[in-house]
């Protein structure tokens, strides 16, 4: 079995982002302390002994709004519970208007070794169109302050696509990013999530979904000016330098184990997929009662991790095994998705390929731009 992965959730921020549907809270800064502590009790019910990880991600909610003393303390919390070594890849997600140089410094000091920093836009009014707390400048210092202390893997968020975006001002923030040069980049069409404040807007008639032809020329735009300037494409999201793929990521999207600690955290651990409760009142009186805060747990079927294997693992560039896939299905299953995969096929919507002897699928171009359609078409 492969090493797990880890992954640690701070539900705290400054001001919640108007396309955001992750567990976070807002105006709670006082209840950090209390929650490290539980995170920490959290922890102890699961493991008795230090348990070695493969990959490390805190996210959020923004943990970099966490003090300097919190970090420490939380940082402090996980080298108690596991091991980790320079080959481990330590990633914590920061938001700038959050992120100092002297935070920066304890990050790297206490085994920290991969930011993944959210700019969205280069353009201040569309910051401010998304509820973003920062400005272009205060991202800037926060990447100059990064390469200051020593980070040499960076990871940016970019979001594109959505009502007020230019074409020029998307080439602007692909070409911005370019010449800032970092490691990783992760750059997402926007998708109105139920609940945000975009949700609500676009219910009132007040928020349009952007123009399909635009976010096709945009996507390819990104797709074609990246690779030309030595960034990969291994996800149809993710762009990585030369040996800078996010392995926490990768994790996930091949279906590998990971402990999940922390308000509204999913964890897949031994089969079973569990995700904890959203509501900090309920987590705090659970582990209190020394229970695990367990809002959902199921063990997956064979449908389950098709599902799961099919939805993630062909969002990956390289595809995914057909004969690993449709060995998790019943006869009459495995020959409807068979008629479909060939039907895109045909279509030029994906593509097959066999590598040392096994035959493998994953999405073309086109398909690519159509991809929520064709998974949600795929699942069972």
């Amino acid at each position: 079995m492969k090493d797990r992965g880890l992954y640690i959730h701070i539900p705290f921020c400054a001001k919640k982002c108007h396309y955001c549907d992750f567990t976070s809270y807002v105006g709670m800064e006082s209840e950090i302390d209390s929650y490290l502590e539980a995170l920490k009790r959290e922890i102890d019910l699961y493991l008795v002994e230090k348990k070695l990880v493969s990959s490390i991600f805190i996210g959020g909610g923004t943990p970099s709004i966490l003090s300097v003393k919190q970090i420490e303390k939380l940082l402090k919390i996980i080298n108690k519970k596991f091991i980790f070594d320079i080959n481990t890849e330590f990633t914590i997600e920061c938001n700038p208007g959050t992120l100092t140089i002297e935070k920066l410094r304890v990050m790297k000091e206490m085994g920290i070794n991969r930011l993944s920093i959210g700019l969205q836009s280069t353009h201040d009014k569309h910051l401010e169109f998304m509820g973003r707390i920062h400005n272009l400048k205060e991202f800037e210092e926060s990447f100059k302050n990064a390469r200051q202390v020593g980070f040499d893997n960076i990871n940016v968020d970019l979001i594109f696509a959505f009502e007020g975006q230019t074409f020029d001002e998307w080439k602007e923030t692909v070409n911005y990013i370019i010449n800032l040069n970092p490691e990783h980049i992760s750059a997402y069409s926007l998708i109105i999530e139920e609940g945000t404040r975009f949700f609500y807007l676009y219910e009132q008639g007040q928020l349009k979904e952007i123009d399909e032809e635009l976010y096709v020329k945009m996507y390819r735009y990104v797709i074609d000016t990246f690779e030309k300037n030595g960034y990969e494409q291994y996800e149809i999201s993710n762009y990585a330098k030369k040996d800078r793929r996010c392995k926490h990521n990768i994790l996930y999207w091949e279906c590998e184990e990971y402990y999940g600690f922390g308000l509204g955290a999913s964890g897949y651990i031994e089969g079973i997929r569990y995700t904890n409760t959203k509501n900090m009142t309920q987590y705090m009186k659970k582990i209190e009662k020394n229970n695990k805060p367990i809002d959902y747990e199921e063990k997956l079927s064979n449908i389950d991790i098709y599902n799961e294997r099919m939805m993630l693992g062909l969002r990956m560039i390289e595809g995914i095994d057909m004969l690993q896939l449709m060995s998790l299905l019943d006869d009459e299953n495995k020959k409807i998705i068979e008629s479909k995969i060939r039907k895109y096929i045909e279509q030029g919507h994906i593509k097959k390929y066999i590598i040392n002897g096994d035959e493998y699928i994953h999405f073309c171009q086109q398909g690519i731009e159509i991809s929520n359609t064709i998974l949600v078409d795929l699942m069972i």
